[in-house]
């Protein structure tokens, strides 16, 4: 499993086991955040004990890790802008970017956590990511509007507002149709003896039911989400300090390579066909535009006038090659390189009000296909995640299971609005999943449980939801500022 580390500098072994227990240390302080949430409700309403919701939410979050892909984990990757992920793999640079990034989500995590305030391990996150591009930007005078991918960044940002939103009311909907349909039913009544949770009788079974599937619904999609968080900062990790050995999938198959050097034929069609709308500057000279793309200055850039010597350096590559393994180092980082430019190119092509519908959906196929083999991430980082994950929920789920379930309202939680929250937090989250979105378990589940109390007129204490929601305002100056200060301060030493 762990060839690669064959011959490895030492001082490279190091360090990169703390990058790597930083990133799992995250995903640890994660567990006692959001994972918590997930099994929030069964344990305060003893419709399980802790170590039964533990350990099926372990289990669930551990599928979901599986099953869940990368989409999320590259959504993350790429708010970073792409002249900076083709440069993390050039050394000291990336290796202070991973650090801060983590350092600062780590540092706000575990602030949060300590005062039993459900803030968002995602936020919290994307803000440090968006920090140490700002810093980067200002540290290599680049333009503002180059520091960060800033679609992708409005895109994630659209989800994490309106997620919350969502939850708050359909959760609520959901209560007031259970209160329609069963209003004299046991399932409205809050659980006895809210304070000591052994002590609680079980509630009904058909709510127990409910309450248990819908807390390993809220796991498995958990874990597909934010467990895909961790997987895309351990590839960070890899790249930077094993780039030769994870910047490309060595497991790609034949038929996989084939397809990357289709679709860069088919993107060099689409790029001289709409050339003249990107605002590309041709040359017909192609050593110079070969030699130009081929600068080693650093930091290495993406430049839309230099795709045709790209694209013909990346099928020169990838000629009659069935086996990234017997492509030199160099050649891997290069590939890797070539791949994330092009799909920059890709995308801006795809943003032409001039391409016609058929043309947009043969671009998505075809960007799936430059990326199929940069976007990866080997067996060993998803179990490790799904691990970390599972830990962080053991340690830390008293202190989340009491502010959701006493604090948020002034009312404890009644069975009803606990089986509410937790099925719109699975929709939610699930939905998220589809379109590779990165949501908070966190304020999706609050809001819900914040929904289920104004429809059933329990009241909202101010006190905690005041907390929450500083934190959720708080969470992206602060994680930002944190990360960018020092990665700022560690680049002065580079």
């Amino acid at each position: 499993m762990f060839d690669f580390l064959g011959g490895t500098n030492p001082w490279v072994l190091v360090s990169l086991a703390l990058a790597l227990l930083f990133t799992l240390s995250f995903e640890f302080i994660n567990g006692f955040h959001d994972t918590a949430n997930a099994i929030a409700t069964v344990i305060y309403t003893r419709t399980m004990s802790p170590y039964r919701a533990v350990m099926l939410s372990g289990a669930f979050n551990f599928l979901g890790v599986l099953f869940g892909g990368v989409g999320v984990a590259y959504a993350i990757v790429h708010l970073l802008p792409v002249e900076l992920l083709i440069n993390v793999d050039t050394g000291a640079l990336g290796l202070v970017m991973v650090f801060s990034l983590l350092t600062a989500a780590i540092a706000w995590n575990l602030g949060t956590w300590f005062f039993g305030i459900p803030a968002s391990s995602s936020h919290t996150l994307i803000g440090a990511v968006l920090g140490v591009g700002l810093a980067n930007a200002l540290l290599n005078d680049l333009p503002v509007a180059h520091s960060i991918n800033w679609q992708k960044a409005i895109d994630i940002g659209l989800s994490l507002i309106f997620s919350p939103i969502m939850g708050f009311v359909l959760a609520g909907i959901i209560l007031i149709g259970l209160k329609r349909w069963r209003p004299a039913a046991r399932m409205h009544r809050a659980p006895e003896l809210r304070m000591e949770l052994k002590n609680r009788k079980h509630p009904p079974f058909w709510n127990r039911l409910v309450l248990v599937l819908s807390a390993m619904a809220v796991s498995f999609v958990h874990g597909s989400n934010d467990g895909q968080k961790g997987i895309g900062l351990i590839m960070l990790v890899l790249i930077c300090f094993l780039p030769a050995q994870f910047v490309l999938d060595q497991g790609s198959s034949a038929y996989q390579i084939e397809s990357t050097r289709e679709a860069a034929h088919y993107l060099r069609q689409l790029y001289e066909k709409h050339s003249g709308d990107l605002g590309a500057q041709h040359t017909h000279n192609a050593d110079a535009s070969t030699a130009s793309a081929n600068s080693r200055s650093t930091p290495y850039r993406c430049e839309v006038a230099h795709t045709p010597a790209t694209i013909q350096r990346l099928l020169t590559n990838l000629k009659g090659l069935h086996d990234y393994t017997t492509l030199a180092d160099e050649k891997r980082i290069e590939v890797r390189r070539d791949l994330l430019c092009l799909d920059e190119v890709a995308k801006q092509v795809g943003k032409l009000p001039t391409l016609a519908s058929r043309e947009k959906s043969d671009l998505n196929r075809l960007r799936k296909d430059l990326t199929a083999t940069t976007e990866y991430a080997p067996v060993w980082v998803t179990l490790a995640i799904a691990i970390a994950l599972g830990l962080g929920t053991m340690v830390g789920w008293r202190r989340v299971v009491e502010t959701v379930g006493e604090r948020i309202g002034k009312q404890g939680m009644t069975y009803a609005q606990g089986m509410s929250a937790q099925i719109t937090a699975a929709i939610a989250i699930g939905a998220a999943n589809l379109y590779s979105l990165p949501v908070s378990t966190t304020h999706i589940l609050s809001s819900g449980v914040a929904g289920t109390m104004v429809a059933n007129r329990s009241g909202l204490h101010g006190g905690t939801l005041k907390n929450i929601l500083l934190a959720w305002i708080l969470t992206f100056p602060i994680s930002m500022l944190l990360a960018a200060g020092i990665f700022w301060l560690a680049a002065q030493f580079l």
